[in-house]
Order: structure tokens, then sequence, then C-alpha cells
């Protein structure tokens, strides 16, 4: 072709290029890229109502609004107009329901209106904002949202920016070591092992991208449901601004709208779900170490426990159990009959758990990774190499656990341990972790469940989809027996496959109260089911340190003691007769309490209250009470303030409104108020909420050691209404998702010389006592008559003069006068 031919072709292409833009063909190439910078969304110039989302644009790019209840709103950001596929890990598939809502427009904004929530968009910024039915403004949009493209990876940068109100505070965020409020802090998620964190350290081994803001005393939540690495910026870099961003995906978030705390924790569970119910013995005091082993070491741990007559309901094998650090094996020499030594520890009330690691040995001969070799279960680079890495057992490949055939795949590897009678697994390097980098490198591809992601997407979900694999599997193993898992790696929606602790943390008292911060801010983010490694991972304790910690230990969801092999032992004995008569006690309360602590957890489960409340969320409109670290109670009838000071004889507590028992001694203190209460070794500030009738169960040496021949029931005189909540079932079995359970329901009144305890029950469970022994604790006045149902009772005295009667256990109406 001609020169003259190609420069009239050229000049064709320039003149219709122009006519769609500046870019010009000519026989250079393009001369001026389009510079990479943050974006902003411009003013609406129209939106479309798809069912009950309303997408609105700016010309380009689009903003999906849409109504997931009454109280919780979804926005999506798509810059090219495209938005990604629907698909979450963290969030469950919503009930179907015909939501009210309205939709509005006048000469400034839009507003998408349902029952409780105005959601406004400015026409002339695209500035999203969320109020009350009121108009109080809880959320707003300091700037557009805004993205940057990431030429690198693809995708983009995605950012939010909300304007802070003055006097906000912010809580959640998972398993954070730092102070409750979150304002002024900047986190990052991204799963990391970090062993020997310190205070203010970040990240750490979970991503749960929620938060809670407290304005004006009113709540609302954020949920940024982006599994990439992401940040928040609690008005630290600004006063007046909080942001989220992301290294890619999409800018999907949820706003829950309050007005309590309680209320965004709630909806937020109803987002991403609540914690399975735990079989009952998971929530017994549980003994591990870095490790017990061999046999012998096993054996003589146990008998211990019941020599001592300490109250313990599991033993826990760490990796040394393995063959070489092979998971699903067990070394024979140390172990060399493992069914023989589960079966004699069952029958002496204690379960086994042993640890499972992600990483599979490269070993031709060992039959886990030959089936994952053989299956292409195991995770591959960019160029199709396969991913490998040091970790326990050397060089490992790692399974995708994104991919349902993996998952499915790996719930079967745990057959033979469960066949063995193992009772419960742990999940741990989940992260993942990698010897020497940290983690897996950001080109490794996933899966995804079919949608496909490097590691940058899929990291922060990773541990979430082994425990998922895990309890899926044993669901199908156990049969109707409920499994018990745990995972060191988290995201939001785990709480639907495990409960989790909080790594390796040190045995000193800044650690101790860390674990006191961690569990609160868990339990509010989703994942009550928490624990720490009481005593401390790593380091040594002093008698005094342990002790306290076992305290905190009682009202931890999760109570376990573990530590590394390189530390001094842990046992609760291991420090002397008088430190080891406080553990007893204290353990023996934990068992006391089980039959409150077991219903609880139901709560949880059923209704999706949080475990472990702060004192923020029992009182959010006292501005001073968002700023208090310390006092939080065990569901809503046990306030507690764990000691986290050496040598420290006395406490100051904040007790909420009402009245409340110091549980060890039964003196009442008026709540709204702080008091100064004495702090012996063997103590620790505990207190009943009066108006509670609190069941207890005798002191058993394991869950189900004992028939229980009545159940205890003690009353808290308190005047007014008040409600106390009991639950039962079989302890480990699905017999409740057929209604085979029983859930009490208790009303107490109470007058200055009479009062009335009223008893619905709903279920189908019929429990193994027939009778309540009920104690009147504090009451003002001289019991002389109590009447059940219309017959008398006889009002009976301990030798210390507790006064209490015997009631069949299916009343429904008591009186005392």
């Amino acid at each position: 072709m001609g020169d003259i031919k190609k420069q009239e072709i050229a000049l064709e292409m320039v003149s219709e290029e122009s006519l769609e833009g500046d870019i010009q063909h000519v026989n250079n190439p393009v001369l001026d890229l389009p510079e990479i910078e943050k974006k902003y969304l411009r003013s609406v110039t129209g939106y479309v109502k798809e069912g009950n989302n309303f997408v609105f644009t700016d010309g380009k790019a689009q903003v999906e609004v849409k109504v997931v209840t009454d109280d919780v709103i979804r926005v999506r950001l798509a810059p090219q107009g495209a938005f990604l596929d629907d698909f979450s890990y963290a969030v469950i598939e919503q009930e179907k329901h015909t939501h009210s809502y309205d939709f509005r427009e006048d000469d400034r904004n839009f507003h998408v209106k349902t029952n409780n929530v105005i959601c406004t968009i400015a026409k002339m910024d695209f500035l999203v904002s969320f109020s009350d039915l009121k108009g109080k403004t809880l959320n707003a949009d300091h700037a557009p949202m805004h993205w940057e493209e990431n030429p690198d990876f693809g995708g983009y940068y995605v950012y939010c920016t909300k304007k802070a109100h003055e006097d906000e505070v912010f809580f959640g965020g998972g398993d954070k070591a730092s102070s409750l409020n979150l304002r002024g802090r900047r986190i990052k998620n991204w799963n990391s092992d970090t062993y020997s964190f310190s205070f203010n350290q970040d990240p750490l081994y979970k991503t749960i991208p929620f938060y809670i803001g407290v304005t004006q005393g009113d709540a609302y939540g954020i949920f940024f449901d982006n599994t990439f690495k992401t940040f928040f910026d609690f008005a630290a870099e600004h006063q007046d601004q909080t942001s989220f961003w992301s290294e890619g995906g999409e800018l999907q978030y949820y706003y829950i709208h309050g007005p309590q705390i309680m209320d965004v924790v709630q909806r937020y569970h109803a987002l991403t779900g609540t914690h399975f119910l735990p079989p009952m013995w998971a929530i017994g005091y549980h003994q591990c170490r870095w490790s017990y082993y061999p046999e012998k070491m096993v054996r003589d741990v146990a008998s211990e426990f019941r020599k001592r007559e300490i109250p313990c309901d599991a033993i826990y094998l760490d990796i040394d159990y393995m063959e070489g650090y092979r998971c699903f094996t067990w070394n024979k020499q140390y172990f060399p009959d493992p069914k023989k030594m589960i079966s004699d520890l069952s029958a002496n009330g204690f379960k086994t758990v042993v640890m499972i690691d992600p990483g599979i040995k490269v070993d031709e001969n060992y039959w886990v990774f030959r089936e994952g070799h053989d299956n292409k279960y195991f995770c591959r680079r960019g160029d199709d190499y396969f991913m490998e890495g040091f970790v326990w057992p050397g060089r490992c490949q790692f399974p995708d656990y994104t991919n349902p055939d993996v998952r499915a795949w790996w719930g079967t590897l745990y057959k033979g341990l469960v066949d063995d009678g193992v009772a419960g697994f742990w999940n741990d390097m989940n992260e993942p972790a990698v010897f020497g980098r940290g983690t897996f490198p950001d080109d490794v591809r996933h899966n995804y469940d079919g949608y496909r992601g490097s590691h940058r997407k899929a990291h922060n979900i990773y541990g979430m989809q082994m425990v998922r694999a895990t309890y899926e599997g044993l669901l199908k193993l156990y049969k109707n027996k409920r499994p018990f898992t745990i995972t060191r790696a988290a995201y939001s929606g785990t709480q639907r496959y495990s409960s989790v602790w909080t790594g390796d943390n040190i045995a000193t008292w800044e650690h101790l109260r860390i674990g006191v911060l961690q569990l609160q801010r868990l339990s509010v983010s989703g994942l009550s089911f928490c624990g720490t490694d009481i005593g401390g991972f790593t380091g040594n304790p002093d008698g005094e340190l342990y002790t306290r910690w076992m305290q905190f230990g009682v009202f931890s969801p999760f109570m376990r003691v573990h530590s590394a092999g390189d530390t001094r032992d842990r046992e609760p004995w291991s420090f002397g007769p008088e430190w080891e008569a406080i553990c007893k006690k204290f353990i023996e309360l934990r068992y006391r309490l089980l039959p409150y602590i077991y219903a609880v957890f139901w709560q949880q489960h059923k209704y999706g209250l949080p475990i472990l409340r702060p004192v923020a969320l029992l009182e959010q409109h006292v501005y001073k009470n968002l700023l208090r670290e310390e006092e939080f109670a065990f569901g809503d009838k046990i306030l507690v303030s764990p000691v986290l000071n050496p040598g420290q004889m006395s406490k100051v507590v904040y007790l909420p409104k009402g009245e409340w028992f110091y549980y060890f001694t039964n003196e009442v203190f008026k709540g709204e108020e702080e008091v100064s209460i004495p702090t012996p070794l063997d103590q620790m500030p505990m207190f009943i909420k009066g108006g509670t009738i609190l069941p207890e169960y005798p002191v058993m040496q394991y869950v189900g050691e004992k028939k229980i021949e009545a159940l205890k029931l003690n009353v808290y005189y308190s005047e007014g209404e008040h409600h106390s909540y009991g639950y039962t079932d079989h302890g480990d079995t699905f017999a409740f998702e057929q209604n085979v359970y029983l859930e009490k329901h208790f009303i107490f009144t109470a007058e200055t010389n009479r009062a009335k305890i009223l008893q619905q029950r709903d279920g189908l469970f019929t429990e193994r006592y027939d009778e309540y022994y009920i104690y009147l604790i504090g009451f003002p006045f001289e019991v002389k008559q109590v009447m059940a149902d219309g017959i008398i009772l006889s009002v009976l005295s301990k030798e210390n003069g507790d006064k209490y009667i015997v009631v069949d256990n299916d009343f429904k109406k008591i009186t005392i006068e």
C-alpha cells in the first residue's frame, strides 16, 4: 500500500474518532494516556427502579440503593456502570418479605423511605445520608463516593468518606487490641499471624469490617462487605471525618439502623447469621497445651483433674499428636492406640479436641497429599505452579477452600479421627500463615465458589472457608450430634461455623486487660463464642496473674487454658495449693452457672443477642458510659469487672440502672453510680441484677456427670416487674430444630410486702427433674405464706438461714406474702 493511501486512511480514522472523543489514531500510539487519579461521583442525572432497588447514575457511574429490610439499606457503587456479581460469603440469604417503602423526589434530593429509615441522595453532589423518621441524620457522606483505577491488578481502589459528629464514638471491628472506643484510630483488615501481639498492634487474626457509631445517644452500624484488604479511619486523620476503603472489589456497604446498639447488633446478626448452638460440654472448662504428649502425659493430666476434683470437660492435643505434623494422622510412638486412649478419657468425662492446620505436607506417600494433588484441590500460582510454602510439616501445599468440591473433600478427611472418638476440632494457622513470608503471595488463584479471584480477594475469607469445610463435614459425620469447632482466622459470618479465640497472647497483666477488651469487641462484632488463652500463651504468669485470668475466664464464653511448650505448666494446680483452691472455686462457679450460660448461648443463637455486653451497650444514652471498658454483662443478668492489676485489693465499679446483688455476700447496691468493692484474691466483682431468677446446677466434674434431682433457682428481690429466661434441651443433638427443647420465661413482680412469679413454658422437651428449689434472696419482708397454683407450700430454711421452697417445675403461678 502506498504512503498516500496510508495517509488517506489515517485521516479518515482521525475524522471518525474525533466524533467520539480526543483519542487520535495516527501512525503513533495514543499520546495522551488518561491520568490515573481519584474520581468522584458527579451530580445525579437519572435513576431507574428495579423491584426494591433504585439505581442512580451520574451519566457513567451507577449507585444502587437496595431496601433489605425496614432497618437495613445496602449501597453499591459501580464506577463504570457495571456491578460485580452479587455474591457474599458473609451475608446469609434473607427471608423474603414485602417491605413497605416510599420513593420521593424534590428539587434537591431523592428520598428512599422505609418504615424506620430515610435514605437521601443529593442530586447536585451525589452525597448519601441516612436519617430517622424524625429527620435526625445519623450517618452522612462527607464527600461523594470515589475510586481510583488499579493498573497492576485491574479493578479499583474504592473509598467512602463519612461525616464524624463531634460527640461520635465507634465500636466493633472484631479482635482489635485497642480501647473499645475506636475514635482516633486507623485500622487495617488483613488476617495475620501475630505471635505475641502488643496493644494497638494491627492487623491481627480476623477481619470483621463492621462498626457501630453512636451519636447524641443514637446508634447505627456500617458493614463494609469487602474481602480485600480494607481500612477504616475513625476520625484519626480528620476529626470531622470517618472513612473506609479497600484495595479492590466493590464499594458495597450496609447501613444498619438502631437506634439502640443492641438493635444494630441483632440486625447485623440477621445479615450474617448467629452462632451454631454448641454442645453443652463445649461451654465447660477446657485444658490445652502445646503439647500434651505422649499418651502418658495426657492420662496423667486427666487423672490429676479427677483426683483433685477440679471440673474439666475437654483436653486438647496440639500438632505433636500427628505423625511428622501430617494432618489426619497419629504419631504411633506417642499414641500407640489413640482410639482406646480417647475411649478411656471419655469414660472419665473428658472430650478430646485435636488441631488441624491447612498446610498439607508434600509427600507422595501421604494419602491426604495424594488425594488433594490427584484431584487438583491445592491452590495454584498465577503461572499455574502449585502454591508451596513452609509450615510445621516442612514444604506444604494448601487446599483451596473457596472451591465447594474441595470443602466437601476436606470434610470427609475427618472420618478417621471421628471414628477414633475425637469430639472437637481446632483449625489453626489459617490466616493463612506461611513461615518466612507471612502468607500467600497475591497471585495465588482461588475458585471463590465459581466467582474466581486472586489471593488479594480470598485471603481474608480463607480461614473462614476452612472451618466452614470442617463444620459442614462434621455435620455429616456426627449425624445428629452437634460439632464443636474453633478457628483462629475469621471473616464476618464465621460465627455460623465456629467459635474463635484471640490467638497467641502473652502472660502479662496488660494482655489480661487486652483480652477483656477483645472479647467485648468480638461479642458486639458477631463473634460472641470467643475466648482468650487463659494465663497467656507465651511467657510465664505468676499465681496471681493466672488466678485473676481464670476468674475472667469464667465469664469468657469460651473458657480454655492454653500455653506454649517452653513455658511453665498451666494446670490449675501448677502454682501451689493457695492458687489451686481459688481456681477450683471459680471453675466450680462456671459449672454452677452452666444452665444460665447455656440459656445465654440459646439467646445468641435464636435471637442474635450478644453474649458479652459492654456498659456502652447497656446505657448508651449516658455519654460517660460510652467510654467505660472494664465492666461488662454476661447475658443480661450478670455484671462483672475483672481485676486487672497485681496486688489490687479493691476496685471501683460502675453499676447500671437497677439494683445489684454482690454475688459472694448478697449485699445490695443501687445502680447508676460507682461503688468501691473489696477484691480479695478469692473474689472478683460479680453482681446479679435485682429481680433475676438465676438457675444453678450442682457442681459436676464434667457436663452430664450427675443426674439433676431438682433445679435450683435463686430469686433476687427487687421491686417492679422483671423478666428472666431459661433454656434446656438434650445438650448435644439437633432435636431442638424440631422444637424438642424447653424455653422458659419467668416474670417476677414484687411490691414491698408481696411478690409473684409466673412461668411460661414452650417446647416439646421434658426435663429429667420434677422440682425447683427456689431460694428467696434479699426479700425485705418476712415470708409467711407461699402458694403455687393454689396449693400452700412450706417455707424451708437451710442451716445458714437461707429460705427456700420446693415446687413442681411446671408451676404457672407462685404468690409470696
